[in-house]
C-alpha cells in the first residue's frame, strides 16, 4: 500500500523500488493499492519537467500485469475521476485491498 502522492516524500519512490527488485528476485507482488494522498500517482496528467515521471513508472508496473488499484473513495475526496486515471491503473473500494490482502503473505506500507 502507498499511502502518499508523489513528490511529497520518499515513499512512491521506494516502493517502486521495493517492486522492482522484489520481481526480480523472482517474488510474485500480488498487487498494490494506492491510499490516501497515494491515489494522486493514478494522474496521468503527471508531467515533470525534466524528472521522472511517478504515474507512468506505476502504470508500467501496472501494465506489467501488476493489479495497481486506486481507492475510489481517496480518489472522490481529491478530486479524481476514472477518466484522469492512467491507463493500466484502475480505480477500485477497499474490497479490492481485502482481496489483495486475502491472496498474499505479506503486506508492505509505505507513507505515513
Amino acid at each position: 500500500m502507498v499511502l502518499e502522492g508523489p513528490y511529497q516524500h520518499q515513499a512512491a519512490d521506494s516502493a517502486y523500488h521495493f517492486v522492482k527488485a522484489a520481481l526480480a528476485r523472482g517474488h510474485e507482488i500480488t498487487g498494490i493499492f494506492l491510499f490516501t494522498d497515494g491515489v494522486n500517482l493514478a494522474n496521468r496528467f503527471i508531467s515533470p519537467p525534466g524528472e521522472r515521471n511517478l504515474s507512468e513508472m506505476y502504470d508500467e508496473l501496472a501494465g506489467q500485469g501488476i493489479d495497481v488499484v486506486a481507492c475510489t473513495a481517496c480518489a472522490k475526496f481529491r478530486g479524481m475521476k476514472r477518466d484522469l486515471a492512467a491507463a493500466n491503473i484502475r480505480l477500485s473500494g477497499l474490497g479490492s485491498l481485502a482481496e489483495m490482502l486475502q491472496n498474499s503473505d505479506r503486506f508492505v506500507t509505505f507513507g505515513d
